[in-house]
């Protein structure tokens, strides 16, 4: 009987905690065109919600761009930070940790300027957004039903065998 405790405390923990965890998306910018030069960075954005504990990864061949994290002044005018700062890998990723306004442009000749290469997004704190209002009918919350039903199934297996 003990040998089979520990794999019902798993499917109690698996049931309950794994819906409630958010997990952290990380974001291709540019999707499979990735980081270049005559790309809409801020269409690409507009639709997409990012958090902190997400990523940003910027793909590109390395040597013919790269990407630096400036202002919103070095944003607006293409101010390119000394070359030190510049992130180079062609696969950079950038952990969004804190919440606010975000730029990011790309350094190499006029790429920034002329091509529009950058990037301006928000970052969100990281809290989980309101919930949503009840359902007003049966069939929207039955998801959420079948759900209750199955958890309450298995914690009272668990219950059972233990």
């Amino acid at each position: 009987m003990a040998s089979m405790k520990s794999p019902v405390i798993f499917a109690i923990v698996a049931v309950v905690v794994l819906p409630t965890l958010t997990m952290a998306t990380e974001f291709w910018v540019g999707d499979t065109s990735g980081w270049t030069v005559n790309f809409n960075y801020q269409d690409w954005a507009k639709d997409k919600v990012f958090h902190v504990g997400d990523s940003l990864v910027f793909n590109y061949t390395m040597g013919y761009h790269n990407v630096f994290k400036v202002d919103g002044a070095a944003f607006k005018d293409c101010v390119i930070p000394p070359a030190n700062e510049a992130l180079t890998s062609g696969h950079d990723v950038i952990p969004l940790k804190a919440p606010g306004k975000k730029w990011y442009i790309c350094g190499v000749g006029d790429h920034c300027a002329k091509k529009g290469q950058k990037l301006t997004i928000t970052v969100n704190d990281g809290a989980a957004p309101a919930p949503a209002p009840a359902p007003t009918d049966a069939a929207s919350g039955l998801g959420t039903s079948v759900y209750h039903v199955l958890m309450a199934a298995v914690v009272a297996v668990a219950l059972v065998l233990l």
